[in-house]
């Protein structure tokens, strides 16, 4: 029987796909790719080029990057709809997204309209905040801290709360938020204990390890995370 795959790239070497993308990968009859910009490149399918067949069916499919939900939602509409007329036609299909399909991915989105019409499976994938803290070879979390993971974009007080209740915070998507990060990490004094990572595990990676030079005016990668250590000393 047909089935519908979510399968996690992991943040953006290709080493770093799993040995099970890999081998759906190379099963799949049809892979589809977000496509954030009309017309742009896909970082993921970038990422997966190494594992794809010749004559594999890739269908690059956009995804607004905009605040209004209904355009958003009527995207998931029509893209899900697609991927069930494919796997209804006896196609193996694949969605490929970066990182871990259960991480602020618009893959879940796809699968909630999917499932219930056709058999699907979801493939985990390298999360970029654990791979940046396996680079920089510093524990996230041991024995008995705790740590929280938010969107940059988040209101101030649930990023401050965060800041004075966990032992490591991981801020993402810190590029569209970088005045009001740098403003709520200067008040609690953990600028210097930050570190900032742009486009990891990509030829592009940038690590800044305490971040008390950065300015407001920084002009960063979309791919980038900052991870407050309020527990090591660098």
């Amino acid at each position: 029987m047909a089935k519908f795959y979510g399968i996690g790239t992991g943040p953006g070497d290709s080493d770093l796909l799993t040995v099970k993308g890999q081998k759906v990968l190379h099963q799949v009859d049809c892979l589809y790719t977000p496509e954030p910009k009309k017309g742009g490149k896909s970082l993921a399918l970038k990422i997966v080029m190494p594992y794809l067949k010749e004559d594999l069916e890739i269908k690059q499919r956009h995804f607004p990057m905009v605040n209004t939900l209904e355009t958003k939602q009527a995207a998931w509409d029509a893209i899900a709809a697609e991927i069930i007329a494919d796997v209804q036609q006896g196609k193996n299909v694949a969605f490929i997204t970066l990182g871990d399909p259960m991480i602020y991915s618009t893959y879940a989105y796809l699968l909630e309209r999917v499932q219930g019409e056709v058999e699907t499976e979801t493939i985990a994938g390298i999360s970029s905040f654990t791979q940046i803290a396996n680079s920089l070879q510093i524990p996230l979390v041991m024995d008995d801290e705790s740590y929280a993971v938010l969107p940059a974009t988040k209101d101030e007080a649930l990023i401050k709360a965060a800041l004075e209740m966990f032992s490591t915070v991981i801020l993402m998507k810190v590029s569209v938020a970088l005045p009001k990060i740098l403003k709520l990490l200067g008040e609690q004094n953990l600028l210097e204990q930050t570190i900032l990572v742009s486009d990891a595990s990509m030829e592009t990676e940038e690590i800044t390890v305490g971040i008390q030079a950065l300015t407001e005016e920084a002009k960063l990668s979309y791919f980038s995370t900052m991870i407050v250590y309020k527990n090591r000393d660098f």
